[in-house]
C-alpha cells in the first residue's frame, strides 16, 4: 500500500497523542506534516499560574517543533487560512499551499471580543493564547515599578476569575500596588452553582478585587474602558477573558460548521461533510451534543483521534465513537494556593483543591513532555 500525507493543523491538546506516536504513522509508511504558528504549545490550565509566577514558561509548554522534527516529520510554522476541501490543499498565510490525503484540526479558539479599542497591544492583553500572558506579566512588573496601577479584567467565567486572582498574587509578589477590577458581565460564573458564585465573590473580596456585576466591556479606550451603560472607567492594563471563539477558517473555507463557528464533525471526531478532514478541541462543534469549550474534553479526545487518523489511512478499520461525559470536575486556581473544586453542586475552597489541580495538571505534563521538550 502507497504511503499518505497526513497533515495536522495546530499542535493543541488534542494531537498530542497523534504528535508523541508520530513513529507509528511514519513506519507505517506515511508521512506527516505538522504546522503551527508556534514552535511551542502552551496548556491554558496552567496559564494563570504562569502569570502569577506560580510556573515558569518552560513547565507549562510543549516543544511542538522538536516532538515533530526528532520523529522525522515536518513542522512549518505557519498559519493556515484557507482549506479547499476540493482539491485537498491547505494554504497558507506567508503563501504557498500544502496538499494533503488526511487532515485534522486542532486550531483552537480565540477571545471573541470585538467592539472598537483605541488602544495598543501593550495595554490589553486577551488571555488566548497563552502565550500573551507571558508579555502581560513582564508589563504588569514593568509598570508596578513606576506606581501604583488600574487593571480590569473583562470576562466573569473561569478564566477571568483565575486570572484576576493571579493578578492579586503578582502585585503581592512583586511588592507593588494596583486595582483590580473584575468586569463579571450578567452574573459571576453565571453557568455553575450560587454557591461557587459565593465562594469565588469571597476570594477575590479578600484579595481587595472590586467584582462588577450587571455590566460588560463595551469599548477599550487609551488608559480607560467603557461600559455596557455609558460608564468610563481608568484602566491602564486590561485583560480580555471574554468569552471564545473558533477562528473563521472553516466558515470562509466553506466547511460545514455549528452556531458558533466551529467544524461540525460526528462522534468519529470527522467532518460531516469531508470524511478526509477530522478535528478536535475547541474549534469543532461536536454534532451529536454541543460540548463547552473545556479543556477536558480536548485532553479525552486524544487517543480517539489518533487511533481515528491511522484509521482513515489505512483504511479497513472501524472507528471509534467519542463519548463525551456529561459532567466534569473545574478547580479554579485563586492564585494564594489555594484551588475552588466545582462539580455539579459540590464546590468547596481549600489548599488541598489546588494541590490536587497541581498533581492533575503536571501529571498531564509529563506524559507529553520529556527532557528537553520544554526547553
Amino acid at each position: 500500500m502507497m504511503g499518505k500525507h497526513l497533515v495536522l493543523v495546530g499542535g493543541g491538546h488534542a494531537h498530542l497523542t497523534v504528535l508523541r506516536q508520530l513513529d507509528r504513522f511514519t513506519q507505517a509508511g506515511h508521512e506527516v506534516t505538522v504546522i503551527s504558528t508556534n514552535a511551542f504549545h502552551y496548556y491554558s490550565g496552567m496559564g494563570p499560574g504562569m502569570l502569577a509566577g506560580t510556573y515558569t514558561p518552560g513547565a507549562i509548554r510543549f516543544h511542538v517543533r522538536k516532538m515533530v522534527e526528532d520523529r522525522g516529520c515536518r513542522f512549518i510554522e505557519n498559519n493556515v487560512i484557507r482549506v479547499d476541501p476540493g482539491a485537498r490543499r491547505l494554504f497558507l498565510e506567508s503563501g504557498g499551499d500544502i496538499p494533503y490525503d488526511i487532515a485534522s484540526f486542532n486550531v483552537g479558539s480565540r477571545i471573541a471580543f470585538a467592539s472598537p479599542s483605541e488602544a495598543d497591544s501593550q495595554t490589553v492583553f486577551p488571555v488566548k493564547p497563552i502565550e500573551n500572558l507571558m508579555a502581560a506579566r513582564a508589563q504588569v512588573i514593568e509598570r508596578l515599578g513606576n506606581g501604583p496601577l488600574k487593571i480590569c479584567v473583562a470576562g466573569g467565567g473561569a478564566a477571568g476569575v483565575e486570572i484576576a486572582a493571579s493578578l492579586s498574587r503578582l502585585v503581592r509578589d512583586t511588592g507593588g500596588q494596583a486595582d483590580v477590577t473584575l468586569i463579571a458581565g450578567s452574573r459571576l460564573l453565571h453557568r455553575m452553582a450560587e454557591k461557587a458564585r459565593q465562594v469565588a465573590l469571597n476570594a477575590l473580596s479578600a484579595f481587595g478585587i472590586t467584582v462588577r456585576e450587571g455590566v460588560r466591556l463595551s469599548r477599550i479606550r487609551r488608559q480607560q474602558i467603557e461600559l455596557t451603560g455609558g460608564e468610563v472607567m481608568d484602566s491602564d492594563l486590561t485583560f480580555l477573558a471574554v468569552g471564545t471563539a473558533p477562528p473563521p477558517l472553516f466558515l470562509e473555507s466553506g466547511i460545514p460548521t455549528g452556531p458558533g463557528g466551529g467544524m461540525r464533525v460526528s462522534r468519529h471526531l470527522q467532518s460531516v461533510s469531508h470524511p478526509e478532514i477530522f478535528g478536535g478541541g475547541d474549534c469543532i462543534d461536536f454534532a451529536p451534543s454541543p460540548l463547552a469549550r473545556v479543556g477536558v474534553y480536548a485532553v479525552r479526545e486524544n487517543p480517539i483521534l489518533c487511533h481515528n487518523l491511522m484509521a482513515a489511512l489505512d483504511g479497513g478499520r472501524p472507528f471509534r465513537a467519542f463519548s463525551p461525559q456529561k459532567y466534569f470536575m473545574l478547580i479554579l486556581n485563586l492564585g494564594d494556593g489555594t484551588g475552588l473544586f466545582i462539580r455539579k453542586s459540590r464546590v468547596w475552597r481549600s489548599r488541598a483543591a489546588f494541590m490536587l489541580k497541581h498533581f492533575i495538571d503536571t501529571r498531564f505534563m509529563r506524559q507529553f513532555q520529556v527532557s528537553g521538550e520544554s526547553e
